[in-house]
């Protein structure tokens, strides 16, 4: 069993920001799995289903970015989930636009939905796949609860599906190997 958490914050003003890439992979996810991501248990949207014959749960927390570790305490406890089955996805803003970097485990990089959920849950040691929105120009909060310049929607797309194929890829053939297909490539891969 692995659950999928992609973190975001909840509410239509922060639909399509950079803060919320990870929503938008589980979005990718639950259109390729056909899981539908409705049901509202452990303070999150979660889907249920199935990926080649192993159990997947989906989770967007619904707690807003900075206390996303209650949602995701909640979840692994619940299913008494080893930390490697545990996958989140999100934003970075010390990664070009559009670029994924997958690590089995590690800090928080000042990320305060992973410095959240390191906390709770306290551990660093679980899979993640980290979705580059570029460093900001200005302010730091603007520029994560900022959309994206219309230049980057075509690598945006193309790396949310990409970061979603790289959660599968864990899933089915472990980390170290998502590590090896994806790190340092260009976001083009299929």
């Amino acid at each position: 069993m692995y659950i999928v958490v992609g973190l975001g914050n909840p509410g239509k003003e922060y639909e399509k920001t950079r803060h919320n890439v990870g929503f938008e992979v589980i979005d990718s996810l639950s259109k390729k799995l056909d899981i539908a991501v409705k049901k509202i248990k452990f303070k999150s949207l979660i889907g249920e289903g199935l990926y080649k014959g192993e159990k997947i749960v989906l989770q967007k927390p619904q707690t807003f970015m900075n206390s996303s570790g209650e949602a995701v305490y909640d979840i692994v406890d619940f299913y008494k989930l080893p930390l490697s089955n545990l996958i989140v996805v999100y934003d970075d803003k010390d990664l070009d636009v559009g670029k994924i970097r997958v690590r089995k485990k590690g800090s928080a990089g000042g990320h305060n939905g992973m410095k959240s959920i390191i906390y709770i849950l306290n551990s660093e040691d679980f899979p993640r796949v980290r979705l580059g929105i570029g460093k900001p120009k200005g302010d730091m909060i603007e520029h994560v609860l900022g959309r994206f310049e219309e230049r980057d929607m075509d690598i945006v797309t193309k790396s949310i599906d990409n970061a979603a194929n790289v959660v599968l890829d864990i899933i089915e053939n472990g980390v170290e190997h998502a590590m090896n297909l994806y790190n340092g490539n260009s976001i083009c891969l299929s």
